[in-house]
């Protein structure tokens, strides 16, 4: 199933994505959460109702007519890795990159969740700003200690993510976190795509373009460290909780990378795809104003 996170009508609340409509689950199974992460608690019970739904010819709404949101709107955690394919770790030798012996991680902070089709800000504390097309893995299970052929059984499944970056901001510390976590810095979905029709994470195409021009292209296949090696490690040292967001690392082709260097400007439009699973696009738009806050 293709679960989806989507404002219409004044509310925002879940569906199942199924050609050009959108099965309303709080029309169709009134008794289910409207909330994904309450709806992934819930288990393979809801997923059970949902399915049914869906069969049933539930309560649809054409796309067009919906806003489509992140997936998971605040995930309680967005855990990245970073010099995660060999080509780029490859292209980021210069920096003395090297192979890692242990995946790099890095968190971005959940207010970068941002929906797979509203542009993101070219923030004006940089003009840095770079794309990371990425494959990304949503916990489904809490979990703890999960040995790596057991990982398979806390995903509730995968989505598409852009690990926007403001290069500058990411370079002037160690942990990369402060340059990863702007504000509308991490698009993603279109969905969460189940397990069971998104089959091995580890056989898929990954491609970004950027205006049109293909940048990144690369396949799933060349992970250094898999998705499921990713889970075992991560749920060593802390609990992974149902809605947390594993965003597995980029390939080769960022626009730092380049010689020169391209960064991201006003209009430009990345697009994100996976085989099998979506495509993300996101133009580039000057941050507003009324982002300056203050209580």
């Amino acid at each position: 199933m293709k679960l989806v996170t989507f404002s219409h009508d004044g509310s925002t609340r879940i569906g199942v994505a199924e050609g050009d409509e959108v099965v309303d689950l709080a029309a169709s199974a009134p008794e289910l959460p409207t909330e994904m992460v309450a709806f992934l608690r819930a288990g393979e019970s809801a997923l059970e109702a949902a399915r049914a739904a869906v069969a049933a010819g539930g309560a649809r709404l054409p796309r067009v007519q919906v806003h489509l949101e992140s997936p998971i709107l605040r995930p309680p955690k967005i855990l990245a890795i970073g010099v995660n394919y060999g080509d780029h770790i490859e292209e980021a030798k210069e920096g003395g990159m090297k192979i890692p012996e242990y995946p790099v991680l890095f968190n971005k902070q959940s207010t970068s969740a941002h929906p797979p089709f509203d542009p993101f800000h070219l923030p004006r504390a940089s003009s840095a700003l770079d794309y990371e097309g990425e494959l990304a893995v949503v916990i489904g299970k809490p979990c703890r200690h999960v040995p790596r052929d057991r990982a398979h059984e806390v995903i509730a499944g995968y989505t598409v993510a852009n690990d926007v970056t403001v290069r500058d901001w990411q370079l002037r510390t160690p942990t990369f976190t402060i340059g990863k976590s702007f504000d509308t810095h991490c698009p993603m979905g279109p969905w969460i795509l189940t397990p069971d029709e998104f089959g091995d994470p580890h056989t898929h195409d990954l491609k970004t373009w950027v205006n049109g021009e293909l940048r990144q292209s690369s396949n799933t296949k060349h992970l250094v460290f898999d998705c499921f090696h990713l889970i075992e490690h991560l749920s060593t040292a802390f609990t992974l909780e149902v809605g947390d967001v594993i965003s597995t690392g980029t390939p080769g082709g960022v626009g730092i990378a380049m010689k020169p260097p391209s960064f991201l400007v006003e209009g430009d439009v990345v697009r994100v795809a996976i085989e099998g699973l979506g495509e993300i696009e996101n133009s580039v738009v000057a941050e507003p104003g009324d982002t300056v806050r203050i209580g």
